[in-house]
């Protein structure tokens, strides 16, 4: 049996991910996501989709944590969303992420659509 040790869930407006990566560019990716987030988002038809989908899920995964983004040294690249072969998603967890989480795995759901993304996580 799962031992369920947090669930988190976010919804993010893609229009909002676009602004900022027309506003901030560079600056916002590298403080926000890891390079291979970045070498992913960047090769896809519209980025600004994928990116919005691995914002919500770095959301989604601090709430799991119960620590929130900036919050007990959490940030946001110690959150990595990775894709399978397959195009499966996970997670994997750097620094004060990976310490707050232990033992721990996520699990991850993303889905968007023209004008939204979610991302669920649970972690077990």
């Amino acid at each position: 049996m799962m031992d369920v040790q947090g669930i988190g869930i976010d919804l993010v407006e893609i229009h909002r991910i676009r602004e900022m990566l027309e506003r901030h560019g560079q600056r916002f990716k590298e403080r926000t996501f890891t390079a291979g987030e970045m070498a992913y988002c960047d090769a896809c038809a519209d980025p600004a989709m994928n990116y919005a989908a691995r914002f919500a899920a770095k959301e989604a995964v601090a709430k799991a944590l119960g620590t929130g983004i900036w919050a007990e040294g959490v940030i946001w690249t110690d959150i990595e969303v990775v894709r399978a072969e397959n195009g499966k998603p996970s997670i994997l967890l750097h620094g004060a992420a990976k310490i707050h989480a232990g033992e721990a795995t996520c699990l991850v759901s993303l889905t968007h659509t023209k004008d939204l993304a979610m991302a669920q996580v649970l972690l077990a």
